[in-house]
């Protein structure tokens, strides 16, 4: 799983990318590309896709601080990288892009339910008090879902390039 110079430069910048685009979607709540940044760079890297996430998260954490909010980002891309793992590799070709829509969309409804553990065990909630935590912000998960579903609309493509980029020579 060790990556190539190739891939180590690509994934500085697959990782930077998606902190930059973090950044410039800020003014959206819980609108942004970085699902769509996950599963597309799980289809093309599978198990090296990591490297990129990894760089997000912690470059995330360099700049806004290693906080509280931040140790679920340990996971909570994770996760969605495994799911995607998980997907039959040979998905007929038309109904990829929507397998990957209704994915990204998936993350970003059950992102307060995969963020809640760590919200629990850090703040000290019971059950009453994470499930509280969790409905409280139901409206926040509807628009991550809706627009995770419809910022999905790039995986696609971007699948197209990073194929391009991982498969043309060296020194191209």
């Amino acid at each position: 799983m060790k990556p190539t110079i190739k891939e180590t430069v690509i994934f500085g910048m697959l990782g930077a990318m998606m902190y930059a685009s973090k950044l410039i979607m800020e003014a959206f709540p819980n609108i942004h590309l970085l699902g769509v940044f996950v599963i597309a760079m799980t289809v093309v890297y599978r198990q090296k896709a990591l490297y990129p996430v990894y760089i997000y998260v912690f470059l995330n954490g360099i700049f806004a601080g290693f906080n509280m909010w931040w140790i679920p980002y340990l996971y909570i891309w994770t996760i969605l990288w495994g799911a995607t793992m998980l997907l039959p590799k040979k998905i007929p070709a038309k109904i990829k892009p929507i397998v990957y829509m209704v994915l990204c969309a998936l993350h970003g409804f059950l992102f307060g339910i995969l963020y809640a553990p760590a919200q629990a065990i850090m703040f000290g909630l019971n059950f009453e008090g994470t499930i509280a935590w969790i409905v409280a912000g139901l409206p926040f998960d509807l628009i991550h879902g809706i627009s995770n579903f419809f910022c999905g609309l790039l995986i696609m493509p971007i699948i197209a390039v990073l194929k391009k980029f991982s498969q043309s020579k060296s020194g191209n």
